[in-house]
């Protein structure tokens, strides 16, 4: 029932990806009078693959996530969480407010032994091969410590380990200079305690400029900052893929020459394009949560839904519970991973 357009994206994104996906079964959670009539417009209807939940509220993209995990128990949201908790699916994907989102699963899933906060993770692409690096935390945590960050450190390395197969991910702290004099507190803090660490793989600072180059598997850094780098990167995508097609569209002859150049330049704009990287893991928790983008359009919004299957499929709770509990014994902390 949430983002920025509701059922509308998600049924119809729902449907695309049931026809990609032969086993798979999805539950619709929210109110089911609107979910019936919205199922009615796209032609269809529940079935043994499509299955409706009620419930009777839902949480504002502007509503406090306090307010939210206090007065909404029965949000969709909420209700969703629940089906993970008690194993009747085996992820929630969800477009709707973040903070309500974050708070509602980490109250409700609990955290990873080992970890403080859970924090947002997603996919950019880079340079180099057509791979990509992962950066967060993207929004989870305004205001996070030294060892929060060497947890998010942790905790990326574990996921790039496991989906990217990448046996000693490259992991870089997000900073607007490489050199040590350079950075605030938190930053030149969580640079000492990631360099004295025997759990990553670390490389030291990296820039702004520098996040697309390929340098680093996985880049680390506070919520507000990683939120902005997230935003500005959709920003300069859109900016790209519209300043095309306004160039490609002045005249006729302009046009001619986008019909020649475009299978050359489709490759790239597909690449480059938000949509494909819709879809943020809540990592640290014990369970699979999915943030979308709020204003995800179908596409993008099935995209959240394939990540979402491809961490049911390698078990990524497990996989980081796992290594966690290799790191925490070789470390001997008993109250964490310092």
């Amino acid at each position: 029932m949430g983002g920025d357009y509701g059922p509308p994206v998600t049924i119809a994104a729902a449907l695309r990806v049931l026809t990609q996906h032969s086993t798979l079964r999805l539950i619709l959670v929210g109110d089911e009078a609107v979910l019936r009539e919205s199922l009615r417009k796209a032609g269809t209807s529940p079935s043994e693959r499509l299955i409706m939940q009620h419930a009777s509220q839902h949480v504002e993209m502007d509503e406090s996530p306090t307010q939210a995990l206090r007065t909404k128990k029965d949000s969709s949201m909420r209700v969703a969480i629940n089906l993970v908790k008690d194993g009747t699916a085996q992820a929630c994907v969800s477009a709707g407010n973040t903070g309500a989102l974050m708070a509602t699963a980490r109250f409700v899933l609990k955290t990873l032994p080992g970890i403080d906060r859970p924090a947002i993770v997603s996919a950019f692409p880079t340079l180099t091969n057509n791979t990509s690096m992962r950066m967060l935390d993207l929004g989870a945590n305004v205001d996070s410590t030294s060892e929060n960050l060497l947890q998010f450190a942790v905790m990326g390395s574990v996921l790039a380990q496991a989906i990217d197969n990448i046996e000693a991910p490259r992991v870089c702290l997000l900073n607007i200079g490489t050199e040590e004099i350079k950075g605030n507190e938190l930053v030149k803090q969580t640079a000492q305690l990631l360099f004295e660490s025997k759990l990553v793989n670390y490389l030291g600072y990296i820039e702004g400029d520098e996040l697309y180059s390929g340098k680093a598997d996985v880049i680390v850094c506070d919520g507000f900052v990683g939120n902005v780098a997230l935003k500005t990167s959709e920003g300069v995508a859109d900016l790209i893929i519209n300043l095309l097609k306004c160039a490609f569209q002045r005249n006729w002859l302009t046009r001619l020459a986008g019909m020649v150049v475009f299978p050359l330049l489709k490759p790239v704009t597909t690449r480059v394009d938000p949509a494909r990287y819709n879809g943020a893991s809540l990592i640290g928790l014990q369970g699979i949560v999915i943030k979308s983008h709020g204003g995800a359009r179908i596409r993008a919004f099935a995209h959240a839904i394939e990540e979402a299957i491809i961490e049911v499929e390698r078990n990524i709770p497990e996989c980081i519970r796992n290594k966690l509990a290799a790191l925490l014994k070789s470390t001997s902390s008993p109250n964490g991973l310092l």
